[in-house]
């Protein structure tokens, strides 16, 4: 049973029934697109994608995935992670059930770099007794959600929808995963005389879905961003803010939001498992203890649908393609703008103003006003020379 939050009403190469392709290019193939160079170029903020702060919307060379029936709301919309989920009987139809699934495949996830510095601070009150205090020196974040499209305007992408493989642990139809009834070594043996049952497709696990007669079942759709360098990445960030000498404790982390679509059957425990003051009476009862354990153990859950949303892909040859930029080009666009970000103490979500600051000398200052004039670049010099010597001689550490 977990937190609500707010409510709110409301190409792979595969060819395979369920490895389908959702925005990539008709007869556009990887050798065409941007690949692993060793030298990889410094970008400006100019070559930037459009700004994501709303939905993109343009024509595409692909028809768009077939909507509902009916157009079915998400019950909630998890405030933090934006995780929906959906109780609707009409879901219990596995082709409604398939084509919402299709349709919120074509959503990308939210995947964002957090670069988080914090440090502790100890204080005395006047009967002498020590507290304890997190600080925050910095919490600086940067979305990659647009290097997830090969065209931003007209949303291609290389994206696919795959079921899992019989080999692959997951929950099918149970409390537990696992793997597939006869994906063992018997299965293998199967394989190369070629008589081993194929994976089911999307549409398959819909329908076995809409049959399984458990009182409480939930049908997942998980968004994943494939490709990614991430420990190398996160390796050079950590040595970019480390290079400023700050000496409190740094956290870099990938955070993925939009990432989970979940569909529970229509019945009163699943939408009082998401009702806010049900949620809190239990919690403050202590009925916790036994209604989640019940509510885990009870479900059925069909975890079995990934949309993946590749950052790069790697051809048949072993060589590596690029959907747009690759993890050196995209350090070497967004390095300058996330240190001064962190020097400067900031906590936001970077964008392209950002980059344009980083990349332009500081305008001057000038309102008519000697005195004025004078006073602001006094104080420009100031934070200057207190970040250089940040620099040599460390800041952030624990006091």
């Amino acid at each position: 049973m977990g937190k609500p939050s707010d409510v709110t009403t409301g190409g792979s190469k595969s060819t395979s029934p369920d490895g389908v392709s959702l925005h990539t290019n008709p007869g556009e193939g990887y050798r065409d697109r941007y690949r692993d160079d060793e030298d990889a170029p410094q970008l400006q903020a100019d070559d930037l994608p459009p700004s994501y702060g709303a939905a993109i919307l343009g024509p595409s060379d692909d028809p768009p995935p077939a909507p509902p029936l009916i157009e079915i709301p998400y019950l909630i919309e998890d405030a933090n992670t934006k995780a929906r989920y959906y109780v609707d009987r009409r879901l219990e139809d596995p082709l409604r059930l398939e084509r919402l699934i299709r349709a919120e495949a074509a959503t990308p996830p939210r995947p964002y770099l957090r670069l988080l510095g914090t440090h502790t601070q100890t204080t005395r009150d006047s009967k002498g007794k020590s507290e304890r205090n997190t600080v925050t020196d910095f919490d600086v974040s940067v979305e990659l959600t647009p290097y997830l499209y090969s065209d931003a305007q007209y949303r291609k992408s290389w994206t696919r929808l795959r079921t899992v493989e019989n080999s692959e642990r997951a929950k099918r139809g149970t409390v537990f995963a696992g793997h597939a009834p006869g994906s063992g070594l018997g299965a293998a043996r199967d394989i190369e005389g070629g008589d081993a049952d194929a994976k089911p497709t999307l549409r398959e696990w819909c329908h076995r879905y809409a049959a399984s007669h458990a009182g409480l079942k939930c049908f997942a759709l998980r968004r994943r961003m494939v490709g990614f360098d991430e420990a190398g990445v996160v390796y050079r960030l950590r040595r970019l803010v480390n290079d400023t000498n700050y000496r409190g404790n740094l956290r870099v982390e990938l955070v993925v939001r939009n990432e989970v679509v979940e569909c529970y059957n229509e019945c009163r425990t699943s939408r009082w498992r998401f009702t806010v003051w049900i949620w809190w009476l239990v919690v403050l009862s202590l009925m916790f203890v036994f209604t989640w354990p019940y509510l885990w153990l009870r479900t059925k859950r069909w975890e079995v649908v990934v949309a993946e949303w590749p950052f790069s892909v790697v051809a048949d040859d072993g060589s590596k393609h690029y959907v747009s930029i690759s993890e050196d080009q995209w350090y070497n666009l967004w390095a300058r703008a996330i240190c001064k970000a962190v020097l400067e103490k900031r906590q936001a979500m970077l964008d392209q103003a950002d980059l344009r600051r980083a990349e332009e000398p500081e305008p001057p200052l000038s309102t008519g006003h000697a005195g004025v004039d004078g006073a602001v670049g006094l104080f420009r010099a100031g934070i200057n020379a207190m970040n250089e010597v940040n620099r040599h001689l460390g800041w952030g550490g624990d006091c």
